[in-house]
């Protein structure tokens, strides 16, 4: 099979799905399907140095960029508008076996869906927690309209929705889609474990041998809940710890974390990193004795997957989709999203420190068994071969 798949992005600061996808269609290629990637040059405020309009590898991905409209006004970028995209779509998706899909509300992805379904190219969709009510609530009235005229006719003439857990398809449910739900959750590339990455962690950062470090390694955004976990914090400010941040957002938006962070007393605690990636994101995941996220609304949590994956246990908040396996498994704790709740859960984790290590290392060993890219691409493919059927794969396209 030939499988397209779109997204508006895969630079890093657009956080764990943009990366996800790369991994996604490796693993897709590796096991014998024909997968590429069509998106545009976008990385936020800032345009990816990428060849444009061409096929190329990226991160190791089939990856063809187009050049995203780029005006001063921010609503107008985070848009993603392509009218190169558009043509190429245009032009050349009835080539496919079928298209994969990865968000919505954005004009890659709006574009490709309407295109398909003009030329009966067969779709899934893969919404990114966007059907979710917490994410349907921002820019309501805009979402609202945009649903209304044009992505519920997208969406309902897909041959199937993408959801990666059983929260996010239960949320969208609420919207009386038409289209049939399928629950896939993100792969992993698990990176080898560093003996001494405690210790070198601490080294990088000038603190002593033996002090707690709690990690938050997410993309720097309102619905991650920081203002709540700074709270819960300064709760704590009896207790040994430093609080590690790592991500970037909007500049204002880390602006007032910075602010928060100085009016709770927490500044001198805290080490901000900025985003990392690489060998740097694997000493701060292995290096760490525990990972925190508070958040909203995560449709999955890709960074609550990478932290189990490292042997680290980790406090969720509900919202979190993978909550559901921290808590059935004791790979941490779920405390409700409220500060009382989240300082009590560090609290005992912090009193408890050697129960907490072990509770990692169950996690690493589950998510190295039923989370990896090679297992994830063998449940697309069904779910590929179940929409195409028997009709014959299509050539794989020329590379120009």
């Amino acid at each position: 099979m030939n499988i397209l798949h779109v997204i508006p992005s895969v630079a890093p600061v657009r956080g764990g799905p943009s990366q996800a996808i790369l991994q996604m269609v490796k693993a897709l290629n590796h096991q014998g399907m024909v997968a590429a990637i069509a998106t545009t040059n976008d990385n936020g405020t800032d345009l990816l140095d990428v060849p444009l309009h061409q096929p190329m590898t990226y991160q190791g991905a089939s990856v063809r960029f187009f050049p995203r409209f780029s005006p001063n006004v921010s609503a107008l970028r985070e848009f993603a508008y392509s009218s190169t995209f558009t043509a190429w779509c245009w032009n050349t998706l009835h080539h496919y076996d079928l298209v994969h899909v990865h968000a919505i509300f954005s004009y890659v992805p709006t574009a490709t869906m309407a295109i398909a379904r003009h030329k009966r190219v067969p779709y899934i969709v893969r919404p990114l927690g966007q059907l979710c009510q917490w994410s349907l609530q921002q820019s309501q009235r805009k979402k609202q309209l945009y649903l209304k005229l044009i992505e519920y006719a997208n969406l309902n003439h897909a041959q199937a929705l993408h959801f990666t857990s059983e929260n996010e398809r239960q949320e969208a449910l609420k919207l009386e889609l038409s289209t049939p739900g399928v629950i896939i959750p993100h792969g992993l590339t698990p990176s080898p474990l560093r003996p001494d990455a405690k210790a070198q962690l601490r080294q990088s950062l000038q603190l002593p041998d033996d002090e707690p470090i709690i990690l938050f390694l997410s993309r720097l955004h309102p619905k991650k809940g920081l203002n709540l976990l700074i709270a819960a914090l300064a709760k704590l400010q009896n207790h040994r710890f430093t609080f590690v941040l790592a991500g970037s957002g909007d500049p204002r938006y880390e602006d007032e974390i910075c602010q928060q962070l100085t009016a709770s007393g927490m500044s001198d605690r805290t080490r901000l990193v900025g985003f990392v990636k690489g060998e740097q994101k694997d000493l701060l995941l292995q290096g760490s004795d525990l990972f925190v996220l508070t958040s909203y609304s995560e449709n999955f949590g890709v960074a609550v997957l990478e932290a189990l994956a490292a042997g680290l246990p980790a406090i969720v908040t509900p919202g979190v989709a993978l909550s559901e396996v921290v808590q059935q498994h004791q790979f941490g704790s779920v405390p409700a999203l409220e500060e009382n709740a989240i300082a009590t859960a560090i609290l005992h984790a912090l009193n408890h420190p050697e129960a907490m290590k072990a509770m990692g290392d169950r996690a690493r060993q589950y998510v190295l068994k039923h989370y990896t890219w090679e297992a994830i691409a063998t449940q697309l493919i069904d779910v590929y071969g179940e929409i195409v059927g028997d009709r014959p794969a299509k050539n794989q396209l020329p590379l120009k």
